[in-house]
């Protein structure tokens, strides 16, 4: 029996990168030693860094204005070092609060600096963009683009403001277009997106490297240092590095972004029209706030929901259950997520409402 994960993280990786990475750690490339064994400092990760780099860059349009470092830790981890590096003692910065991962990163960034909460959304929706009070004076303004325990998600990204726009796009990080020139930072977690936990992406406009508090920082958690040094101030998590790469490249063959957003709409569209058509199934979201990567929905009552996702693990169909701070069921779409494994769960949901409902 074939098992799919609709994990919230770490997203499933493809057969076909699955078996490149694994030639990968046996030999690399015909040098006689496992990519586990390569220095970081070598030629031969330096021609990793530069593949990811490459087809990161050409698949999201990033300019040259703006930096990418491949850094370790996860995404909670900048949650500290943006405000370390973009804002200094009497700084301000503004956030939006729209859900559980956005109010992690304000009491982070409050342990830090003055934060203010420009905006909050109401249960079931992120706050309209008319609705932020942005400050001018701010050192960054900060948002999450997809809350993947709520199920909400920002579907275009604010204009205007003088404040540089920083964003944990985490959650949704390449499916979807991203205006990178208009943004000042932006990170992501690489296991939702990129196939191993470990790693994050940072892209960051170059102008913003020398806001930090001089000489305060950490050398490995220094933006500024870690771009002089090509992300290897310290050694970086080289295989989820390596990964990412292999990932990044089955992406530019598979059609680019441009294919991977028209996927996450229709996957999306499906499930929600399952959920909204069955007097069955309820999706506590807004419509026009709905995520297109974690929908997040509920049963009747609990029992249900438990029933649910044993049913659906007997099938096959693992890791149903919403985050464990919102409750609910979720089922996540990212990239990689299979056909196969989308059609069966709708069939699931289906069936499962005609015996239950």
């Amino acid at each position: 029996m074939k098992r799919f994960s609709f994990a919230a993280g770490p997203c499933p990786i493809p057969p076909e990168v699955k078996k490149q990475v694994a030639e990968d750690v046996r030999e690399w490339k015909g040098c006689g030693v496992s990519a586990l064994e390569l220095p970081f400092t070598g030629d031969e990760f330096a021609e990793i860094l530069e593949s990811a780099e490459s087809d990161l860059r050409s698949l999201i349009e990033i300019p040259r204005s703006h930096k990418i470092l491949f850094l370790q830790g996860g995404a909670t981890a900048q949650f500290a070092l943006v405000p370390m590096n973009l804002a200094r003692v009497g700084w301000h910065c503004d956030y939006v609060e729209s859900g559980y991962w956005s109010r992690r990163a304000i009491e982070e960034a409050a342990s830090w600096w003055d934060v203010r909460v420009i905006a909050s959304g109401a249960a079931g929706r992120v706050p309209n963009f008319d609705e932020w009070r942005r400050n001018s004076d701010a050192a960054y303004c900060h948002f999450t683009s997809n809350e993947s325990a709520d199920g909400l998600q920002f579907h275009e990204f604010p204009q205007g403001g003088k404040a540089p726009l920083v964003v944990d796009m985490t959650g949704d990080f390449l499916t979807r277009p991203i205006p990178v020139e208009q943004l000042g930072l932006v990170y992501a977690s690489a296991l939702k997106s990129l196939g191993a936990s470990g790693l994050t992406i940072v892209i960051v406009r170059a102008d913003l490297l020398v806001r930090g508090s001089s000489g305060g920082i950490p050398a490995p958690f220094d933006l500024a240092r870690q771009t002089a040094a090509r992300s290897k101030v310290n050694t970086p998590p080289m295989l989820a590095i390596l990964v990412a790469a292999r990932m990044l490249r089955w992406l530019v063959e598979g059609g680019g972004i441009s294919t991977a957003f028209l996927r996450s709409q229709e996957r999306s569209a499906n499930l929600y029209s399952i959920i909204d058509g069955s007097g069955f199934y309820r999706c506590d979201a807004a419509p026009d706030a709905r995520s297109r990567v974690n929908v997040c929905f509920r049963l009747p009552d609990p029992e249900l929901e438990e029933s649910f996702a044993h049913e659906a693990e007997a099938l096959g169909l693992l890791h149903l259950r919403g985050h464990k701070r919102v409750g609910g069921l979720r089922a996540s779409f990212y990239n990689s997520t299979a056909d196969e494994a989308v059609d069966g769960l709708l069939e699931f949901m289906t069936n499962f409402m005609r015996r239950n409902g």
